[in-house]
């Protein structure tokens, strides 16, 4: 089983933490967050995967290549400019295509959602991707009909539909790449968005979990300390 990671960000808002290297080495509990992510990634069972870099890639090159995480790993290196999550996934396709449905993951995402649940509820629907998704504020909700089918973003239509927030964790089939016409620089939610209008099955899943939080500013980044602190604690 395979896996892409996302860890291409600047981490703008997480200065002076990310002046001299990546958010995603950004450490919580002493650990990057990139090496936990990889490693429950392999605790779902995954065996290899792809790690896109931009902002101090040569320090994520260099964390990988000490390995440790219980997979196989390599480096999608964005040289001009990230290419956000649609971007990069479609750079490492040679990588992902073909084969069995894949993880993506982003790398500032602390997130306890169940990922072989995950991963057979997409087996067993048919979806292009599947996509974790939480009931909690964000001003990027998406809306998803009775059966989790993808139906739009919040601010549109919405009657008779549930919004809920995409919490950076999903499965993809790779039968998503012929399909992916966006070229640059491009969120796969767009590519998404796009697909479940034409009709194609895009779905969630929901991560009912006790806690989600991304890494995007400091406040949040102590929250997950203080979230780890207490796992490792028990």
């Amino acid at each position: 089983m395979k896996a892409m990671v996302f860890a291409a960000g600047l981490g703008t808002r997480l200065r002076p933490l990310t002046d001299r290297a990546p958010k995603a080495l950004v450490e919580v509990g002493g650990v990057p967050m990139l090496g936990r992510v990889l490693r429950r990634l392999a605790e779902a069972g995954v065996t290899e995967a792809v790690v896109n870099a931009h902002h101090f890639s040569g320090k994520i090159a260099d964390y990988l290549s000490a390995g440790g995480f219980g997979l196989g790993t390599r480096l999608s290196l964005e040289e001009e400019r990230p290419l956000e999550t649609g971007g990069g996934l479609k750079k490492a396709a040679p990588f992902l295509s073909g084969g069995e449905p894949f993880f993506a993951y982003n790398a500032d995402v602390w997130s306890e959602t169940d990922l072989k649940a995950l991963y057979s509820a997409h087996l067993s629907s048919g979806a292009l991707a599947t996509l974790a998704v939480r009931d909690r504020p964000s001003r990027r909700r998406l809306l998803f009909d009775e059966e989790l089918r993808l139906r739009g973003r919040e601010g549109g239509p919405a009657a008779g539909l549930r919004a809920l927030a995409f919490g950076g964790v999903q499965v993809v089939s790779p039968e998503i790449f012929p399909e992916m016409t966006e070229e640059g620089v491009f969120s796969v939610t767009d590519v998404y968005l796009r697909l479940a209008a034409a009709g194609r099955k895009i779905n969630g899943f929901v991560d009912e979990s006790p806690f989600w939080s991304d890494i995007g500013d400091l406040e949040r980044l102590e929250s997950v300390r203080l979230r780890a602190a207490a796992e490792e604690g028990r």
